[in-house]
């Protein structure tokens, strides 16, 4: 494509050279740079993409977008602009073709339930007959591979580069999830969205590398509503009327507590051989009984975002409650039923907030024992080890503390950092470092009625240990304990998920 084809819709200056010049790639890392590229001068926290100009001309680039005053190259083509990271989403999406207006693209921000909701819209859509690929924290499905993510929301080149393979693999239709991070970094600049959900907003991603300050994570995640035709709003959260300040997009509402275009009524807690679910009564542009195979009010709200987008794309009713009976999301308090007698479960509650939320919400059935198994990251901020010591330790009737991703770090160090918030309560706890024979503990000791939770994990598959990465997955380490134990030992020993 010749230069002033991938700059269409950019505001930007000539700095030298020809925009009619032939673009055969485009490129962000100055070490994949071939011939006649352009290249993107990032600024990004540890290196900046314009100091390696002369690199990437020697290698072939023949075109620049910058952003800062730089000296011309003969035979170059240089573009300056206010902002790359903004230039290389437009420019992108351009080299690909635009292929997000060539599909429905359904984007969710928000603090806390992006993964869940993902899950629900796409399983909905899917069973409809919309061909449907996702972009999220776990994974990237674009109608052909399964890629394990790096990024809530990856950079646009890549955003770009799989809605076009999305496209050509048949797909119809895109579910992603747009981070804070992603929208104030430009990683979705280009991208065409139908419609935009929000979720919810806390207090998360507030420090020196994410935001600033809780407004500045409010505004940035506000940016989506600027960008969509149509906006789905959590009309009970205290933040909506932020979200949706300065929105340029129609305005569809859901929760509980007031006159919603998708109401939750009546709700009520299921509990049956283990397993924990959520029911209510649906009013509005839909009505009918809705049953969640998930537990807590959470989601109530993930399942009525997901709804309101499945409704609005004719996904008939029937279908959006046969999936919701059914909905399992790896790693978001997803239930291993091994048991009648007990429930145990993985969720990704990695930090104080979370972990509150789940123990909170699992409180609600009434457990004979909540059991909380947790560890902590090394090589992060010890304030979040002391919180969720204190908030286990103030919430579960048992802590079994464990190893996370010790990383560099001594994991009896970390381990003394959760003791030293749990020891301001009153919390029983013990500590077994092997995350393994902390599980083991976990369901040996097991009693009727518990309810145990293995938080921290979630979809992760490693252990990462001085610098490597080791497989670690918790599914895999509750079926070899189920080997290698006497099962009848097990309280209510009933395998519905290693069978």
């Amino acid at each position: 494509m010749k230069a002033s084809e991938l700059l269409k819709g950019l505001q930007y200056s000539v700095i030298c050279g020809d925009e009619d010049i032939e673009i055969k790639e485009i490129y962000n890392d100055s070490r994949k740079v071939g011939a006649q590229g352009l290249f993107f001068c990032i600024v990004g926290a540890k290196f900046d993409g314009h100091e390696y100009i002369k690199d990437v001309t020697e290698k072939g680039a023949v075109c620049l977008i910058v952003q800062k005053d730089v000296n011309p190259v003969p035979g170059v083509l240089i573009v300056k602009v206010e902002s790359t990271r903004y230039a290389m989403g437009i420019v992108s999406s351009n080299f690909y073709g635009n292929p997000s207006s060539k599909l429905t693209v359904i984007g969710i921000t928000g603090t806390k339930g992006k993964t869940t909701t993902t899950y629900m819209i796409r399983e909905m859509l899917m069973s409809a007959g919309h061909k449907t690929g996702l972009i999220g924290t776990i994974e990237i499905m674009d109608g052909k591979e399964v890629i394990p993510a790096n990024n809530t929301t990856p950079e646009s080149m890549i955003v770009h580069k799989k809605l076009k393979d999305m496209l050509d693999n048949g797909l119809d239709s895109v579910v992603m999830e747009v981070s804070s991070q992603g929208l104030m970094l430009d990683r979705v600049a280009g991208v065409d969205f139908d419609y935009g959900i929000f979720s919810n907003l806390s207090r998360d991603h507030i420090g020196p590398n994410e935001h600033k300050t809780f407004e500045e994570y409010a505004m940035w995640k506000s940016k989506l509503f600027t960008m969509c035709k149509t906006g789905i709003f959590n009309a009970d959260d205290a933040h909506v009327d932020t979200m949706t300040e300065h929105a340029a997009c129609k305005i569809v509402t859901y929760g509980i507590h007031g006159d919603y275009d998708y109401k939750a009524n009546d709700h009520n807690l299921y509990n049956k051989d283990g397993h924990l679910g959520i029911g209510y009564h649906l009013s509005g542009k839909l009505n009918g009984d809705v049953l969640v195979n998930l537990p807590g009010n959470f989601s109530i709200y993930n399942s009525l975002a997901a709804i309101a987008v499945a409704d609005l794309m004719g996904v008939s009713f029937d279908k959006i409650q046969a999936i919701l009976k059914t909905i399992k999301v790896k790693g978001r308090v997803e239930l291993i039923p091994i048991s009648d007698k007990f429930t145990i479960m993985i969720d990704y509650a990695h930090n104080a907030v979370s972990l509150e939320s789940i123990l909170e919400t699992l409180r609600e059935y009434n457990p004979g024992r909540l059991v909380s198994l947790f560890g902590c990251g090394g090589d992060r901020s010890k304030e979040r080890r002391f919180e969720m010591g204190e908030v286990s330790g103030n919430m579960a009737d048992l802590t079994i503390i464990t190893s996370d991703n010790p990383r560099s770090e001594d994991p009896q160090a970390i381990i003394n950092d959760i003791k030293t918030g749990i020891d301001k309560t009153t919390g029983k706890y013990v500590e077994i470092i092997d995350r393994k024979e902390a599980i083991r503990y976990a369901i040996m000791h097991a009693e009727p009625g518990d309810v145990i939770v293995l938080a921290g994990k979630g979809h992760e598959d490693y252990q990462e240990i001085k610098g490597v990465k080791y497989h670690m997955d918790e599914r895999d380490l509750i079926r070899e304990i189920l080997e290698e134990e006497d099962v009848t030992k097990i309280c209510g020993y009933n395998n519905r998920y290693f069978a």
